[in-house]
């Protein structure tokens, strides 16, 4: 099909999205929902949920996809960067330049809300046909905004959603047009009430006799562990780190096969949260999870900090990317290890740590007869946390 006889679709399909745009904010009904929706939320606060928003925060060398930390560009790398040519604001900008005349050169993130709330979703631009959006959870569908022309200068988009009664997570999008050309993208903002901050926790509060076995980081990958996890059905919690996951995915999926077994969140690059800006913290923990979630098909809603390192910032950090619980633990099974931080043996709701290596196997047979010893049995975790 030439060019020429796609232009009539893409045409009709734009004029849509115009439409779209005109009785999204034409209909008094539209802006009852979002009033009432704004009530119930007035006691929290307002806040930015966008994730490096304003394209200043640098790519981790360990980040395993694409060059724009916090968001997810449809063609990568060889469509969408970071310039520092003539931000609107700050030193950076996101400048997208579609790689032929299929794509429309789209970045999108999932940004966490609160069910019925209304938030207020903003960017600058600069370009030809540039378009701003959020679906996928709202209560229903959301006129986007959009730009014919910004004639070379920067110009804001705006657009108010509210989250469906039930809605946890929204797609932000922003996308150029296709045949349009290069556009640029800056300052995006998502304003409303932020999620409640994740729970922090080194156990389970249970009276089950049950133990929780997990293994962190994932460089080493052991076959004796792999058939010790089989052989005894140990239900496993992984928190591999996304590159370490990227380069053995198969081991991941066979690790975790038992029922009650999961993949939660370890971040990007594993560095003490705690020396981090919330910002930057949000980015470690957002795009860890977005990587574990195309990979293994399910979203993690449990972050374990690096080294243990949390404060107050990182429990909202990841409540902002979907995590429920920051999760340490209290005994530690690694390299040959049989500590526990407690008095005692192992008790209910106890969380084991462990770490993907050439001892796991040894380290899993000793975790396992300390439960036995105590009465427990291993159990899935996420299940019991949530």
């Amino acid at each position: 099909m030439s060019i020429s006889s796609r232009m009539p679709a893409r045409l009709s399909a734009l004029a849509a999205t115009a439409a779209l745009l005109v009785a999204g904010l034409a209909g008094p009904a539209a802006a009852s929902a979002n009033e009432n929706a704004a009530v119930a939320g007035a006691a929290a606060p307002t806040v930015d949920l966008a994730t490096n928003p304003g394209f200043e925060i640098p790519a981790s060398s360990l980040a395993d996809w694409g060059s724009v930390p916090g968001w997810r560009c449809s063609g990568g790398p060889a469509e969408a960067s970071v310039t520092s040519a003539a931000p609107h604001s700050g030193g950076s900008a996101l400048a997208v330049t579609p790689a032929g005349d299929e794509s429309t050169g789209e970045c999108a993130q999932t940004v966490s809300v609160q069910p019925g709330a209304t938030y207020t979703a903003s960017a600058w631009v600069r370009g030809k046909f540039v378009f701003l959006g959020a679906t996928g959870g709202t209560d229903r569908p959301t006129a986007p905004a959009w730009t014919e022309d910004t004639h070379g200068g920067w110009q804001k988009l705006t657009t108010r959603f509210t989250a469906g009664p039930t809605a946890t997570t929204v797609r932000l999008a922003v996308h150029g047009w296709y045949e349009q050309g290069p556009f640029a993208v800056d300052d995006v903002r998502v304003e409303g009430p932020a999620p409640a901050p994740a729970t922090a926790a080194a156990s389970v509060a249970t009276s089950d006799k049950v133990v929780f076995f997990t293994v962190d980081d994932g460089w080493q990958t052991s076959p004796e562990a792999e058939r010790f996890i089989a052989d005894h059905q140990l239900p496993i919690t992984a928190f591999p780190l996304p590159m370490a996951a990227a380069a053995d995915p198969g081991y991941f999926r066979r690790v975790t096969a038992v029922p009650g077994s999961s993949v939660q969140n370890h971040s990007v690059s594993h560095p003490d949260l705690t020396k981090l800006s919330p910002a930057e913290q949000q980015v470690e923990i957002c795009d860890a999870r977005d990587s574990l979630t195309l990979r293994f098909g399910t979203a993690p809603t449990v972050f374990r900090p690096p080294f243990f390192a949390w404060n107050a910032d990182t429990l909202q950090a990841a409540a902002n990317c979907g995590m429920r619980t920051v999760l340490t633990a209290d005994a530690d099974f690694s390299w040959g290890a049989s500590n526990i931080w407690h008095e005692g043996t192992l008790s209910p709701g106890d969380v084991v740590l462990m770490h993907w290596s050439d001892t796991l196997a040894g380290d899993l047979q000793r975790a396992l007869a300390a439960a036995e010893a105590a009465g427990l049995k291993p159990a899935g975790l996420a299940s019991y946390l949530h």
